[in-house]
């Protein structure tokens, strides 16, 4: 079985806010062994009663071209509902069980939120909800180094869950 790192890009705070891309990294002890990224249209997420935040909405203005992507590529961007059922197929097929978040009421919350919106059972179990966030701040001394794009969902995904692995290393912990 795997853990899921799960990464989203959005539109607000909140527990509804809307999704413009969804990241998730598969990953043992061992290291990643699969990758999921989907940009999704913003249209779309709010057409399912998804909310979308001025405060945040001035905050990407002022992020890198690069992570804006994630929302102005409308080419790339798949539909919510599409979307909700690729990752719940794509994290089946990896078994994923524990699915870690960036916060105990972001990354999951919404994604969750967003299944009920659309009317689907979402993949994992809430009692196997964990939080990165969590676990991050009891070992400041080790540091994140961060890959690639920051404020891209699989990008960010990925250094997580490199950080959440070298934490559990270097403390003897088992995932």
């Amino acid at each position: 079985m795997s853990n899921i790192m799960l990464d989203l890009e959005t539109m607000g705070t909140g527990p509804n806010a809307a999704i413009i891309a969804i990241g998730a990294v598969a990953f043992k002890q061992s290291g990643i062994t699969h990758t999921y990224y989907r940009q999704v249209s913003l249209a779309s997420s709010v057409s399912i009663g998804l909310d979308c935040d001025p405060s945040t909405i001035m905050w990407w203005m002022q992020q890198s071209d690069e992570a804006r992507a994630a929302f102005t590529d409308n080419e790339q961007a798949m539909h919510i509902c599409e979307a909700l059922a690729e990752f719940a197929d794509w994290f089946n097929e990896v078994e994923g069980v524990e699915v870690w978040g960036n916060g105990a009421a972001f990354d999951n919350v919404i994604l969750a939120n967003a299944y009920r919106k659309n009317g689907v059972v979402k993949p994992w179990e809430f009692w196997n909800d964990r939080c990165y966030r969590t676990i991050r701040l009891l070992y400041p001394d080790i540091k994140l180094e961060r890959t690639g794009t920051h404020h891209n969902a699989v990008d960010d995904a990925k250094s997580q869950t490199l950080h959440l692995i070298e934490i559990f290393n270097e403390m003897e912990l088992t995932l």
